[in-house]
């Protein structure tokens, strides 16, 4: 597993750090200041917490919101795929990839590739890359300690290289929701936590249209886009509305002169 030389934590940690060490010492110098420097420090708290639950914020550590600049030259936009595999979903993606000939990312929940190893599999074998979605995809991710954090994570990694025989290189959390205490374990771990420049809500609205409407508008060069395989919404037919999507999004890419392309592929 690739491993961070070193821990260095964002500028606004280390500044959240310094004020709770200077609010400790001016309430042992005033202590009759304690109201108004436990309000400071409570404020603190509700900046970083928001920070941590705005999925594009790059406040709280390095957060891949779009491609690289080199990829954005070559005319790259990312393809990332979400929550899978799903028995249903998945093998129809991977088909309607396979037709277009591009790659994608499709960030793996941990215990979904051990339910369906050969689902897993065949994405590596089709050129695409597995990433870490973390164990269990659970709703209240943000908020686990940092022990949790580094457990959830190493555990989807072990889960990922035993399954796939490949090791994870981007991260993202469950909803892009995150803790502030976050960064420091994606480091140790050697993890890049990527988001997206824009999604589709496709988990939630049963309407290609606007699902395809959100993710094409303003669509360009360098763009990471979120769609997903596992919790599809489906429409009034009862078809996973990203069956739908993507074919027409893949259209879209190419008429644009763009390249769907994987995030390891992006990165070189």
């Amino acid at each position: 597993m690739r491993k961070s030389p070193g821990v260095r934590a964002a500028p606004l940690l280390r500044a959240s750090l310094a004020w709770h060490i200077a609010a400790i010492a001016l309430t042992l110098l005033r202590p009759h200041w304690w109201p108004w420097t436990l309000a400071a420090v409570v404020a603190d708290h509700l900046l970083l917490t928001a920070l941590g639950l705005w999925p594009r914020s790059h406040a709280l550590g390095s957060n891949w919101t779009r491609l690289p600049a080199d990829a954005a030259a070559r005319r790259e936009v990312g393809l990332t795929i979400d929550d899978g595999p799903d028995p249903e979903v998945t093998p129809q993606v991977l088909s309607i990839l396979a037709q277009h000939r591009v790659h994608a990312t499709f960030f793996c929940i941990g215990e979904r590739v051990e339910q369906f190893p050969l689902l897993a599999r065949a994405c590596v074998a089709q050129g695409h890359s597995v990433e870490n979605h973390s164990q269990h995809h659970r709703h209240y991710f943000p908020f686990f300690s940092p022990a949790a954090l580094r457990a959830e994570l190493q555990r989807a990694q072990q889960s990922i290289e035993r399954v796939c025989g490949t090791t994870p290189r981007f991260f993202r959390a469950p909803a892009g929701l995150r803790s502030p205490l976050l960064d420091p374990v994606l480091q140790r771990l050697g993890l890049q936590l990527a988001s997206w420049t824009r999604r589709g809500f496709d988990t939630v609205n049963p309407d290609a249209g606007k699902v395809l409407a959100r993710l094409t508008e303003r669509l360009d060069a360098g763009d990471i886009l979120l769609l997903h395989d596992g919790h599809a919404a489906r429409d009034s037919s009862g078809r996973p509305v990203v069956l739908e999507v993507l074919p027409a999004l893949l259209e879209a890419i190419e008429q644009r002169g763009l390249r769907a392309v994987s995030l390891r592929e992006a990165a070189g």
